[in-house]
C-alpha cells in the first residue's frame, strides 16, 4: 500500500478566493466539478497538485460548461454574494453544492514529509490546512469509483486522515 502525502482544507468562501488570488484561474477543469491547479516548490524540484473536489452527486450547473464554473463562483463571492446563494449560470446555488474541498499533494509521486507538504501549502495559500497527513489514493479512488460520483472524496481524505 503506497501512501500519499496530502494537505486537505474544507470549502469556504476564503479558500476559493484564495485559490483565486494566490493560484490564478485553474489549469484544468472537469466535467464532474474538479478544478485543478500545478505549482512548483520555491526550489523547484516538487511540483504540487491542487485539486478542489465536487461534492458527493455533483450535478453541474445549467447555463455554465465546466471551463466557465470557476469565474462564475469566483466573481458571484467577489461581488459580495452570500454563499449560500451565488448567481451561477441559469441558477443560484450555494457554494456547498458545488465543491466539498481542496486537496494539496505532490503531482509525480515525489517522496515529500507531511509537515514540509502542509507548510508548503499553507504558505501558498495564506490559509492553513484543516488536515494534513498521508493518505492511500489508490483506496480512495476505489471507494470513489465503486460508487460513482456518490461519495464525498474530501469526507473519504478526511477520514483517512483522522486513522493516520
Amino acid at each position: 500500500m503506497a501512501l500519499t502525502p496530502a494537505a486537505v482544507w474544507n470549502i469556504s468562501p476564503a479558500l476559493v478566493l484564495a485559490l483565486d488570488e494566490r493560484l490564478g484561474a485553474p489549469v484544468d477543469s472537469y466535467v464532474n466539478g474538479t478544478q485543478t491547479w500545478l505549482t512548483d516548490e520555491e526550489s523547484g524540484a516538487i511540483t504540487f497538485e491542487w485539486r478542489l473536489h465536487p461534492v458527493a452527486g455533483y450535478l453541474p450547473v445549467a447555463g455554465c460548461t465546466h471551463y466557465d464554473v470557476w469565474d462564475a463562483v469566483v466573481d458571484a463571492l467577489a461581488s459580495d454574494n452570500t454563499a449560500d446563494d451565488l448567481p451561477i449560470g441559469t441558477e443560484r446555488r450555494g457554494l456547498t453544492s458545488i465543491w466539498d474541498g481542496l486537496e494539496c499533494f505532490p503531482a509525480y509521486g515525489d517522496e515529500v514529509e507531511p509537515p514540509r507538504l502542509a507548510g508548503t501549502a499553507r504558505d501558498a495559500l495564506g490559509i492553513a490546512p484543516d488536515a494534513a497527513g498521508l493518505v492511500d489514493h489508490e483506496r480512495i479512488g476505489e471507494i470513489w469509483e465503486r460508487a460513482p460520483g456518490s461519495v464525498s472524496l474530501v469526507q473519504l481524505l478526511l477520514e483517512d486522515l483522522k486513522a493516520e
